[in-house]
């Protein structure tokens, strides 16, 4: 006679950074599913470098076959979450004893793909630096972040190029950073000979497709005339909890967000959690996924040990790490320092964080 208790379920929704560190760190604790639909890891990290640079694009796309030792990752995709139940699009149903959210979000290519097969995104990227390759005007609209690194990526490999970034905003990258970390930025941004035109939105969007080579005049709002070969769309994040249903409805914000408690659960749940960037205890703040996935992955385990006591999550302080090419760029650091160039370049300049990954994967030798 088996005498042993059931080993508890975790659905986790989603394989991005936050996904792969929560299901592998509860992987010893509970039989772990992994819902995703996407055939392999995407390390978004570097996807602006592989639109310059593709050698990198097959160390941009990483399997899931070894992140669990005991559970699976199914390839599959949450239409209906419930917070008691999962419905998947092949139309299989989980009834797990947790589930934890973290489904992440959409962003305009080429920052993220929307590709499900990795021969299908492979080929979406070459293509757009084939095109890239060939315009010598580039105009990229938006000067949040992406739009930024990838200013400095295309600038550090075509010096010749003519980049000009376009935002409604007044000036680049918006949100609660020191003002010395946009100067400095704005400083490598002259040297690389990047222009800026911000404070006057365009009249309307270019009449061509983004990321493919055709050349189009736009004007902005107060009459600036814009010519290029290319553009690409460099805002628009959304948090993707479109399949959320049922009474967690009822913890969806008006913009797609999750309210959570400082625990990180789903508000009015205390078997579900929700965290990166569905989550809206940090929205849109960057590399916040693994921080967030560390204290869920605490909190479960205890549940699932019967402690009472969970880990409460502190919302981050304003940090970034901007890459401006391989050997470029600056940051806010936790401290609130600003960094150098060259810290930003042994950060993840170089190499994009990529043997971190690789790692977390178990795709070592």
């Amino acid at each position: 006679m088996n005498n042993e208790a059931p080993h508890p379920t975790v659905a986790v929704i989603g394989g991005g950074y936050g996904g792969i560190s929560v299901a592998k760190a509860l992987d010893e604790y509970a039989t772990v599913t992994l819902v995703e639909p996407k055939d392999a890891f995407v390390h978004n990290i570097a996807a602006l470098r592989s639109v310059v640079q593709p050698d990198f694009l097959p160390r941009m796309f990483l399997p899931y076959d070894r992140l669990l030792g005991h559970g699976e990752v199914l390839r599959d995709r949450a239409v209906r979450v419930d917070g008691h139940t999962v419905e998947l699009a092949s139309g299989a149903r989980l009834a797990p004893d947790y589930i934890v959210l973290a489904s992440g979000s959409s962003y305009p290519f080429p920052a993220k793909s929307d590709r499900m097969v990795t021969s299908d995104a492979i080929a979406r990227y070459q293509a757009a630096h084939d095109d890239l390759k060939r315009a010598g005007r580039v105009m990229l609209l938006g000067a949040g972040a992406v739009g930024l690194e990838f200013a400095g990526e295309i600038a550090a490999a075509w010096p010749d190029k003519d980049i000009v970034m376009v935002d409604l905003a007044p000036d680049i990258l918006p949100g609660p950073y020191d003002p010395r970390l946009r100067i400095e930025v704005n400083r490598q941004l002259d040297e690389l000979g990047v222009r800026r035109i911000l404070g006057s939105p365009l009249v309307q969007l270019p009449p061509v497709p983004a990321g493919e080579f055709a050349t189009f005049t736009v004007n902005t709002v107060d009459g600036t005339a814009i010519e290029a070969d290319i553009w690409f769309r460099c805002y628009g994040i959304a948090p993707q909890t479109d399949y959320v249903a049922g009474d967690l409805l009822a913890a969806r914000t008006a913009d797609g967000y999750l309210d959570v408690t400082p625990e990180l659960r789903v508000v009015g749940f205390d078997n579900v959690y929700a965290l990166g960037d569905i989550s809206a205890i940090d929205v849109n703040k960057a590399g916040v996924a693994g921080r967030e996935a560390a204290v869920v992955a605490k909190n479960v385990q205890a549940q699932i040990e019967g402690s009472a006591e969970l880990a409460a999550y502190t919302p981050s302080k304003p940090v970034i790490i901007l890459p401006l090419g391989p050997s470029g760029g600056s940051g806010q650091l936790p401290d609130g320092e600003i960094a150098s160039p060259e810290l930003i370049s042994e950060i993840k300049g170089q190499h994009m964080m990529i043997d971190r990954y690789v790692e977390m994967l178990n795709l070592g030798a």
